[in-house]
């Protein structure tokens, strides 16, 4: 810890501006990252969070994040290499490819996740097998850049747990039980494995007595843990939180970045911070002019973005000149996203990104009663095929036998009762093919027909329409006890059920443009002194793509990680600088 910055404590100026090393704007994964990197280099750190609880659209997230070269894919003897990597992005991202920030992710991102294992209590796992997205691609590969947060006890939060973002109840089980990829395999499997049955016992019985304490159940996993095991290192080394606290503008003096106007209490006041300001604060996929950044579409959006991630890193930037990253091959991450009305009016959307898609006996169809894409493809992906194909609306449908194996959506699989969501109209449902489709308004003769090119197909393992389960990621989707195939079953035991899709979104990718060292840039292309952006308020290095599994939270942590490191360092420079 560097004794000349630990001094810079929070003081009180003459004009009454509190002042700390560094302010962070939002509290999801890369300001997290960034404030906690600060506050173990000895800095005094304030995080402001507009929302009432902390953690974001990272808290709700699948947690994982996709770095190459890491401690942990090496240890497994994974292999890959940084040209690899380079080639890889290069041809999935084409004309945004940016070298100077691919450079920085690749040569310091795994760095940024050593010096994190090594100095908070964030801790994550290899994927023992995970394709990037597009595994065929040059550069690809099918393991060793995916890490997953290894699970964490809520308890190690304190007072701070119950302020932490919940995941919507449709992401849980029991109404307040998280669950990872690998116990979703043990639910779908605990009556034919005697592991996965003890397996789940565990979980059950443990979640039973968190309920008798908690709300909800204390064993984070995904999203929730990464943010809680962040959280617990920053507060333990005296990082600030102020919720329900927003930012009105920046300070300015003399071109630079000197701290921010902050609301909170309903008492405006100036915080004045001696490193910068780091913007975090989720992007702006849930504001009103999102819609001006989309493919114009006749149905309903939903975005899974938070309700206060409304572009507040793009108002303030532009006070501050700084540049907007253009012409991006998409300006959000998009996902298929499913959305109910519940009895008391309250509304539940749900992404639709790895529990069901893939899965045998699940097809999407549009409103001809057609199919349209590959369903086993990357849920961004997929919502590219929606909006180049016109079918903003589509619907996803199952038989009896994939219900009950997987559920779908929100419906969960036997022996679950999903009454009450076939009651709201969420799920809709018939004893026959042809009494679906007359259930959700399609030509029950097209969509007869429909099924039986896909079951043909189906039952000798091949979609010649649209090769589901044809390449690696696919079938890492599937079921990998269904043979030939993972991805492939007929649909053929009623009742039928199906579930209305539209367009949605994860959040979004347009954002400031940054230097290497996620330093903001101004209108000319020069760093804007005392300000940087990281997650979804820095403009996406992938451009919009989305080449693998936590593209999001890998860029978040290492280019948070890389804004405290390079706030610390100016700090300490110009502490050791002598005077003339």
């Amino acid at each position: 810890m560097n004794a000349a910055i630990q001094t810079a404590t929070t003081q009180t100026t003459a004009s009454n501006a509190q002042v700390y090393d560094l302010i962070v704007l939002g509290s999801g994964a890369a300001g997290f990252a960034a404030a906690t990197t600060a506050a173990c280099r000895g800095l005094k750190v304030l995080i402001v969070e507009k929302a009432s609880t902390f953690g974001g659209t990272s808290a709700i997230s699948g947690g994982a994040v996709w770095i190459y070269g890491t401690d942990q894919a090496k240890a497994a003897g994974a292999k890959d290499s940084a040209e690899a990597m380079r080639s890889y992005l290069q041809h999935v991202i084409g004309a945004g490819y940016d070298p100077e920030l691919v450079d920085a992710f690749i040569e310091r991102g795994p760095e940024a996740m050593r010096w994190l294992h090594a100095n908070t209590e964030l801790s994550y796992s290899l994927r023992p097998h995970s394709p990037d997205y597009y595994p065929d691609a040059p550069g690809g590969t099918e393991r060793g850049r995916a890490l997953e947060i290894d699970e964490y006890d809520g308890n190690r939060l304190g007072e701070h747990f119950a302020r932490l973002r919940m995941p919507p109840p449709g992401m849980l089980l029991f109404g307040g039980m998280m669950v990872n990829r690998v116990d979703i395999q043990h639910f779908l499997s605990f009556r034919r494995s005697p592991v996965s049955l003890w397996h789940c016992i565990k979980l059950m019985s443990r979640y039973a007595l968190d309920r008798m304490r908690h709300p909800r159940g204390t064993r984070l996993t995904t999203g929730n843990a990464l943010i809680a095991r962040l959280a617990t290192t920053a507060f333990a080394n005296g990082v600030e939180l102020w919720l329900d606290s927003q930012a009105q503008e920046l300070i300015i003096e003399d071109g630079a970045v000197r701290g921010a106007r902050i609301t909170r209490d309903s008492r405006t006041q100036d915080v004045r911070s001696r490193g910068g300001v780091v913007c975090a604060m989720g992007g702006f996929a849930a504001s009103a002019m999102a819609a001006n950044f989309r493919p114009p579409s006749p149905d309903p959006h939903l975005s899974m973005s938070p309700s206060s991630n409304i572009g507040d890193g793009l108002r303030l930037g532009a006070a501050a000149n700084a540049a907007v990253g253009e012409d991006l091959a998409a300006n959000f991450f998009w996902a298929p996203v499913s959305e109910a009305v519940h009895a008391n009016g309250e509304r539940e959307r749900f992404p639709h990104l790895v529990t069901d898609r893939a899965k045998p006996g699940v097809i999407a169809v549009n409103q001809a009663a057609e199919r349209f894409v590959n369903e086993s493809n990357s849920y961004h992906h997929f919502v590219q095929t929606m909006f180049a194909t016109g079918n903003t609306r589509c619907w996803l449908i199952c038989d009896a036998t994939a219900m009950n194996s997987y559920g779908m959506g929100l419906a969960r699989p036997s022996p679950v009762d999903n009454s009450a969501l076939i009651a709201s109209g969420y799920l809709k449902q018939g004893k026959t093919i042809e009494q679906l489709a007359q259930t959700i308004g399609l030509n029950p003769l097209a969509l007869r027909q429909t099924l039986e090119r896909y079951n043909n197909d189906a039952r000798q393992g091949i979609d010649r329409a649209f090769e589901k389960g044809g390449n690696s990621y696919n079938r890492y989707m599937g079921d990998p006890s269904r043979r030939p195939n993972p991805c492939l079953a007929p649909l053929e035991r009623g009742p039928f059920y199906a579930i209305a899709i539209h367009t949605g979104d994860l959040g979004s990718a347009r954002g400031l443009r940054t230097d290497r060292f996620a330093n903001v840039l101004d209108n000319h292309g020069k760093p804007i002194e005392g300000l940087y952006a990281g997650g979804n308020d820095m403009n996406s290095i992938m451009d919009g793509t989305y080449p693998g599994p936590g593209i999001t939270l890998g860029p978040g942590l290492t280019f948070g990680y890389i804004a405290a490191t390079h706030i610390a360092e100016r700090l300490a420079s110009a502490t050791t600088t002598p005077k003339e």
